[in-house]
């Protein structure tokens, strides 16, 4: 059975920069404030009404085929990876298909929020290592700022989320010891709510007496309308419990990925390039720190984009290959933990 390998990646941000001071106009904050809790100084926005989440998606799609030394034609699966879909249905996938010409084969979306592309890498993997397909194209790809709340009330969430796009070709590879080494997945639905967008919802008053998420019988025939409940209890736009996530990341993280280097027989000493799910500096910079790992084996990148999801380690992943710092022979791990609570890692010899 032949291994996987990511034979091509791109990305695509868009032209837009949003700076912490530009924030200060609509919300009560600065750039102090925001670069002490979280190391951003500046995200990407996309341009309303001409970029989305699917048309990004394209756009890093099309570099990362290049790369591959492919074309769109030979690609016979594709993964999409977001939380922020153009449409509620159908998903991104097939947008994403159409634009690049490729009708006829599967298209699959994913929501695992900030681990979809880890997820989405540990699919593509199975399906090419059974052979049942030869090239995969997996795309993470956010458009956040067209629902964030930009008063004060939501800057805790919205200071930290950029757009942006990543995309990889996976293909089988006969190298020995080459390739995607072993993917590790976990999720833990007890916190489900304390990173979460809520509403609207189809959930009725599914949740209300337990939690407090739901609304009332006013839903009874249907729950796809905004509600005064909704307004009045903050369901509007994301939520998060940052403490709770912050405490349960910096555990996990360290967690799964040392089940990758157990499950391969390394140690955190032997990784050549750790790239993190580009959640908050703070956390990146204690998981290093818990792996021992210098400065030079780290890719870091919120300062420029902020957290963009589904996106954000095949953007960081290919700005490493394109600055010369994951080299063929490199052992690459790469760590996610994100809403649901999802979390998992991959251990890669480039």
């Amino acid at each position: 059975m032949p291994n996987s390998k990511i034979a091509g990646m791109g990305f695509y941000v868009p032209e837009k920069r949003v700076t912490n001071h530009d924030l200060i106009e609509y919300m009560d904050t600065s750039d102090e404030w925001i670069q002490e809790r979280t190391g951003i100084v500046e995200r990407r926005y996309a341009i309303k009404h001409e970029e989305t989440s699917a048309t990004m998606g394209v756009e890093a799609a099309k570099i990362a085929i290049e790369r591959a030394g492919i074309t769109a034609k030979d690609v016979d699966f594709i993964i999409f990876a977001t939380l922020s879909p153009d449409y509620y249905f159908p998903g991104c996938g097939v947008l994403l298909q159409r634009e690049l010409g490729m009708q006829g084969i599967g298209a699959l979306d994913i929501r695992n929020q900030c681990s979809g592309f880890i997820y989405g890498l540990s699919i593509a993997d199975q399906f090419v290592k059974s052979g049942m397909y030869k090239n995969v194209l997996l795309v993470g790809s956010e458009y956040h700022s067209a629902g964030l709340d930009y008063s004060t009330q939501g800057r805790n969430v919205t200071v930290i989320f950029g757009d942006g796009a990543g995309a990889a070709i996976i293909q089988p590879t006969e190298e020995e010891g080459k390739g995607i080494l072993t993917t590790h997945l976990h999720a833990d639905g007890t916190y489900a709510e304390q990173l979460a967008y809520i509403n609207p919802g189809c959930h009725g008053g599914k949740w209300l007496g337990k939690k407090g998420y739901g609304y009332p019988d006013e839903t009874k025939f249907g729950g796809m309308f905004i509600t005064q409940h909704m307004v009045d209890n903050e369901q509007l736009f994301p939520n998060m419990n940052g403490p709770a996530v912050f405490k349960f990341a910096v555990t996990k993280f360290p967690e799964v990925i040392k089940e990758a280097l157990d499950a391969t027989g390394y140690t955190a000493e032997d990784i050549d390039m750790f790239v993190p799910h580009q959640a908050n500096l703070r956390i990146s910079q204690f998981v290093q720190k818990k792996l021992g790992l210098p400065n030079e084996k780290v890719w870091n990148n919120i300062q420029k984009y902020g957290n963009t999801t589904a996106a954000s380690i095949p953007i960081a992943l290919t700005e490493a290959i394109e600055a010369g710092k994951v080299k063929e022979g490199d052992l690459v791990c790469l760590a996610a933990f994100g809403s649901g609570f999802t979390w998992g890692s991959a251990l890669i010899r480039w």
